[in-house]
């Protein structure tokens, strides 16, 4: 199987079937396809082989979802670019997986003359925006106009399908290299689960999240195969993810919980009808029990469903389930799920054998849906997979019913606001700026984004800056939810006998564990 066969399916079976909806525009599957056939052609034309790398830098929209289905029918690799990383990161993401077609939109062609500065290959940049198209660059329009319509490459199975980066233990990004089988392992999966939610009469889907994340383009892959309308919102943005479940009769939305958390609070949220909502399904970072309560009672008759995995599993593992959200064990809230059909999810311990019910240790799984490794990093790839199953770096432990519950993490992993940060690149950027002798960051909880990152400096002696300083340039290095959040200066940090920080001892004294 590949990820455009649910086009053709839908192209001849429904072929006059709204496929994606973005404002006032409609397309039909019959249209998408052949718009994507002819997508393909141009990239053929702008010289993409099997096997090439295309990026997509830009906000959700139908055009993107064109490039999703054009790149693989063209033979190429999908790179959906983080629209939230600096031109440096993503020059870096770029070159290291030598992509050298990008689509790029309005909001970010200003990027384009960095990126090409910081590359040792030509970048051929293409314009899916309604702006002027700037120069050095082609028009999208034009491209499919002149293009001739090709055949799909009917890549699929064991064949890469994309390269998704996400952040980095070393500091810099790393590809996870997903083929088609992963990816469609993981969306299989997450429907044999909740099609009885999800395939609903009129059924829409509305993407409020980013499609350049794991996330959404894993619920866009779902919503296809099961031919559900996809309604656009370029951005998030939590009242006209209200408005537009009112105006579209949404039936299914994702959101991280920061996201619900923002539209409970909008002032006008009381007042929008969100009773088509059949299905939300939240996930990419932990739910308080304050804000799950709030959902439930916001949305009496909306089904919840939580997930839990991670970019590496494609990304799905285990799903609390709309019947477990109505039971009366705090416990129960509190777990990820149970996994799913095509994911086998264990608790281990040091020796790699499962750990008994109850115990804390690593959790892994094995099945389709793990990757096939981290581009260009085989040891990091053979230590994360060994004996076969995919270690996650997350501490849990598995009850007497099979529920995961997800209490830690193994690598200094920092989730804010629904995205993954690692303190290492932040230390990183951090200890860059010349009046900065150490630097040790931390996440602590926070009641919006749900952690900040917070760093813990110590200065070279005399020397005087402020935290505005050490956030502002930490925000010329990485991405703007990267930088700390706050910042605390202290004469030293503490260290193990090797001389490793402790960072235990940090969360401590913030009273944390």
């Amino acid at each position: 199987m590949g990820i455009t066969q649910s086009l053709h399916r839908w192209a001849q079976q429904a072929p006059d079937r709204e496929a994606v909806v973005e404002g006032e525009s409609r397309t039909t599957f019959l249209e998408l396809r052949e718009r994507v056939a002819r997508l393909g052609g141009a990239l053929r034309g702008l010289g993409v082989e099997p096997g090439d790398r295309v990026a997509i830098l830009a906000l959700n929209s139908t055009r993107y979802l064109e490039c999703l289905n054009a790149v693989p029918w063209a033979g190429g690799v999908l790179n959906p670019v983080n629209i939230r990383w600096t031109p440096v990161e993503i020059a870096y993401t770029l070159g290291d997986s030598r992509t050298e077609v990008l689509f790029v939109d309005d909001a970010f062609t200003g990027a384009v003359p960095v990126l090409r500065s910081r590359l040792a290959f030509t970048l051929t940049v293409v314009h899916i925006g309604d702006g002027p198209t700037p120069e050095g660059m082609y028009r999208y329009e034009d491209l499919l106009a002149g293009a001739e319509p090709t055949p799909d490459a009917d890549r699929g199975g064991s064949d890469l399908a994309g390269v998704f980066y996400t952040g980095g233990t070393t500091g810099f990004p790393k590809g996870v290299m997903l083929s088609h089988d992963n990816l469609l392992a993981s969306a299989m999966g997450g429907l044999v689960a909740t099609a009885a939610f999800r395939i609903v009469p009129n059924a829409r889907v509305l993407h409020a999240a980013p499609l350049f994340h794991i996330a959404g383009y894993g619920v866009s892959l779902m919503t296809s195969i099961v031919g559900i309308p996809q309604v656009i919102l370029p951005f998030f943005d939590a009242e006209r993810v209200a408005a537009l479940v009112q105006e579209q009769r949404v039936t299914e939305i994702f959101l991280a919980p920061t996201m619900l958390q923002m539209v409970l609070d909008h002032p006008r949220f009381a007042t929008y009808d969100l009773s088509s909502l059949r299905l939300l399904t939240y996930g990419a970072s932990p739910i308080t029990a304050t804000l799950l309560d709030r959902v439930l009672k916001a949305l009496p008759g909306t089904s919840l469903v939580q997930a839990y995995g991670q970019t590496e599993l494609s990304p799905l593992a285990t799903l609390l389930m709309p019947q477990d959200h109505l039971d009366a064990d705090p416990a129960r809230l509190r777990s990820a799920g149970r996994p799913c059909f095509h994911a086998d999810v264990r608790v281990v311990g040091p020796d790699e054998g499962e750990l008994g019910r109850g115990e804390v240790g690593e959790i892994v799984s094995r099945g389709d849906h793990v990757m096939l490794g981290y581009w260009n990093r085989p040891d990091e790839s053979e230590q994360v997979l060994r004996g076969g199953w995919m270690h996650t770096g997350d501490l849990g432990f598995m009850d007497t019913d099979g529920y995961l519950t997800v209490v830690d993490r193994l690598k200094d992993m920092i989730v804010t606001g629904g995205e993954n940060v690692f303190s290492a690149e932040v230390e990183n950027a951090v200890g860059t700026h010349p009046d900065v002798e150490a630097c040790a960051v931390i996440g602590l909880p926070d009641a919006t984004w749900g952690e900040r990152v917070h760093a813990v400096v110590v200065l070279h002696a005399g020397r005087d800056v402020g935290a505005d300083e050490i956030r502002a340039h930490a925000k010329t290095l990485i991405a703007g939810y990267k930088a700390p959040r706050s910042v605390e200066f202290v004469e030293k940090l503490p260290l193990t006998a090797a001389g490793k920080v402790r960072k235990s001892v940090l969360r401590e004294r913030k009273g944390e564990r």
